[in-house]
């Protein structure tokens, strides 16, 4: 298959799109890279599940304090004006609309915005953490993902055969070939890799792209 990008590259594309002073939450695992690659004269403010908002780098190793992780027990470390609350406390600014961006991963999203994150179906272990209540608490929920799965299905379908995290909540898609929005129940092709045809692109999409007249060329550093 044609090159892709990598999962550090679609982070970098995501970070590209968040403002500056933004309330962002990453869900756990590949979407955390995205707080890497904030673009200069921007800094975001991070928050995790479990109770802290204003988190910062990843310490060196040797130099964590277990008592500060993140929601996927991950070793944190604070910036200046970092706070700390409650679980409850926490929930309750995501649920009361308080994050301006979630950026979250994803087994399949459908083309009317439907996510489905939290399990594979009966043999999967299924993880459902926080995400349900950030879908539907953040203004704006973006998903980062390969554009296909690791037995090259599509990922970006008609209508989601796994069970769902949330029902018509995400607006943008980065995959590793293109960036996708999701308007009126339809996948609309914003950005794509220069090397890819339309009709390679197209072929990897379990539901019709609909093209705009102007595409961009995705394109992003080498990390």
């Amino acid at each position: 298959m044609t090159t892709k990008l990598s999962n550090a590259q679609i982070a970098w594309r995501a970070a590209q799109d968040i403002a500056d002073g933004a309330y962002v939450n990453l869900g756990i695992g590949f979407p955390e890279m995205v707080a890497k690659f904030q673009p200069p004269g921007r800094q975001a403010v991070f928050h995790t599940e479990n109770g802290v908002l204003g988190f910062g780098e990843t310490p060196p190793a040797g130099e964590e304090d277990w008592d500060l992780i993140n929601a996927g027990k991950k070793a944190i470390t604070l910036k200046p004006g970092a706070a700390f609350f409650h679980h409850a406390d926490s929930f309750a600014m995501v649920r009361g609309g308080h994050l301006d961006v979630a950026i979250l991963g994803a087994y399949q999203v459908a083309q009317n915005g439907d996510l489905a994150n939290w399990s594979t179906g009966p043999k999967g272990v299924p993880a459902v953490g926080g995400a349900m209540d950030l879908v539907h608490g953040a203004k704006r929920v973006a998903v980062i993902t390969d554009h296909v799965t690791k037995d090259g299905k599509p990922k970006l379908v008609e209508a989601c055969t796994l069970p769902l995290t949330g029902v018509g909540c995400v607006t943008r898609v980065y995959t590793s070939l293109a960036v996708v929005d999701i308007q009126d129940g339809r996948f609309v092709l914003r950005e794509k890799l220069p090397s890819l045809s339309l009709d390679e692109l197209q072929a990897l999409t379990g539901a019709e792209l609909v093209l705009p007249d102007h595409i961009a060329d995705l394109i992003a550093p080498e990390l």
